[in-house]
This record gives C-alpha cells, structure tokens and sequence, in this order.
C-alpha cells in the first residue's frame, strides 16, 4: 500500500511573537496599573520577559534565620508582586492559593517544587518534582497544590520573584496522606 501527497507550497515557520522585553520598573507599573486580575498567561509572559538588574531586586532582598522572608514590591485589588529570599533548607508549607493562580521566577539560586495530588478520601499524594534555574518562570493555575523551596544541600541562598493574581491572602495548607486541609496567613512581617 502507498500514499499518495498532494504537493503543496510548504512555507517555512513564522516565529513565535514574543511579548517585548520589560524592565523591573516597567513591570512594576504595568502590575500597579491592572483594574482586574490578569490572566495566568500575561503574568507568566511579563516575568518570562522582564529584564531584572541585580539592582532593581536590591531594595527587596533580605534573610532570616527559621524561615524565608517575603518583601512586597507592589500590591492593589487586582495583583501583588514579591521578593522572597530563602536560605537553604527554607520551604513553604505545602499549600494552594486559595483562587489566586501566580507565577515565580527564580532570580538566583536554583527553587524546588514539588506538586501534589489531592483525593477528598485518600488525602495528599506526591505527583511530581522539578527544578528550576536562574531565569526560569513557573506557574501555578488554580487548583494547584504545591512546595516551593531550596534544598537543604543547595549550598546557596535563592531570591525568587512571584506574582499573583488577585492578591494572595488565606492560603489552604495540606499534609501527605491526610484529608485535612488547614489554612494559614503568609507571613509579611520583618522579623
């Protein structure tokens, strides 16, 4: 048995139009600016293309013993944006986000994430890991239950910059192998 192909005109790919590239200010205005919460797909185009100086993540950066430190860039109604600085071993709880969807990038260091599965009858479960580099974005839809951290071993410390959209407030906490689903306030607080 043979094909037959009927010969057409084959035009080569066009490239994918990339948003242009930001700078930090840029995108601080154009999040200052929303009225409404933007799309899971504009944030993850905004930080893939954001130029980040080292300076312009400087007035954000800070650590703390015990746990990783958020520092808010900008907030209003429709959209937050922070700085997290985490030690190694620091990690969230396992934890969603309540129906806000965000996205990350990792600015320095190398982030973990580790995502779960939740079954009303069987609890939390384990779905997937993965790494993320310098210049990396992740993003998180609604529902979706994840960690972030940076490894105890990573030998460095990591500044992440997430966005979210609305603003994050009471988060759902979770625990491997149970049903139970607690809630918990992201600390912002200096100390």
């Amino acid at each position: 048995m043979s094909t037959h192909l009927e010969t057409e005109q084959v035009t080569a790919p066009q490239p994918v139009e990339r948003a242009p590239q930001l700078s930090f200010q840029d995108l601080v205005r154009r999040l200052s600016d929303q009225t409404s919460p933007p799309s899971l797909d504009a944030l993850h185009s905004w930080l893939a293309n954001v130029h980040i100086e080292p300076e312009d993540v400087q007035p954000y950066v800070g650590f703390k013993e015990g746990n990783y430190w958020r520092h808010r860039v900008c907030r209003n109604a429709a959209v937050e944006m922070l700085v997290l600085c985490w030690r190694p071993g620091h990690k969230t709880p396992i934890h969603d986000h309540n129906g806000s969807h965000g996205v990350v990038r990792v600015h320095a260091g190398v982030l973990s994430e580790t995502i779960y599965r939740y079954d009303a009858a069987k609890g939390l479960s384990f779905e997937s890991g993965r790494e993320c580099q310098v210049g990396e974005v992740t993003g998180a839809g609604i529902p979706d239950i994840h960690r972030l951290a940076n490894a105890e071993n990573s030998g460095q410390d990591l500044i992440t910059v997430h966005v979210y959209a609305p603003p994050l407030g009471v988060l759902k906490t979770y625990k491997v192998g149970s049903p139970q689903i607690d809630l918990y306030t992201p600390d912002d607080s200096d100390s």
